[in-house]
């Protein structure tokens, strides 16, 4: 069970970090989490050649390290499918990010919605595979029947309780994207 629970803990965890990378009304830095820049031929994690903070609620400031890297980290926003023109100023980036329009806000509650239901099937698996270890236990003989059964719904509530706190997560990131 301490296995499962960790299990299900890193599905929830993986969910909270791919509903941060969505961009809602404010700056977030974990909006740039997932640029990659080309450092030296290699792509490179944007955080390892750079400092992202937020200067203003709509603002994010992009400070690299290196001023030869000024040029990539431009080039990757740009190609990247953010959207949003970047705006350098020596070895600072400034991305200044518009307001959201409703059908935006729309779609990115359908990316919310689709990357919520990845994250139960996910959760869902991991019940599946725990099921089946207990029911080749029980065929082998090496647990009774009935506390194989005990165990199987101890997992369903368990299941229950983290797709119930994925859902949570899902709804207060759906209301914080559709709040001006």
């Amino acid at each position: 069970m301490t296995e499962l629970k960790d299990r299900m803990e890193k599905s929830i965890e993986s969910l909270k970090s791919h509903l941060a990378s969505f961009r809602t009304g404010r700056a977030n830095p974990d909006l740039l989490s997932k640029l990659m820049v080309s450092c030296y031929g290699s792509p490179t994690p944007l955080r390892q050649v750079a400092n992202v903070t937020v200067p203003e609620n709509r603002v994010l400031q992009i400070t690299v390290f290196d001023k030869t890297m000024v040029k990539e980290v431009d080039k990757a926003i740009q190609i990247s499918d953010l959207g949003i023109n970047p705006s350098v100023d020596g070895t600072t980036i400034r991305l200044r990010l518009p307001e959201l329009t409703e059908d935006r806000r729309r779609d990115l509650v359908k990316q919310v919605k689709k990357v919520l239901e990845d994250a139960k099937v996910s959760l869902r698996n991991i019940r599946r595979d725990a099921v089946e270890d207990l029911k080749k236990q029980e065929k082998a003989k090496e647990l009774p029947e009935d506390e194989s059964k005990r165990l199987q719904d101890d997992i369903q509530k368990l299941t229950d309780k983290y797709i119930g706190i994925m859902d949570q997560l899902a709804k207060d990131k759906e209301t914080e994207i559709m709040t001006l």
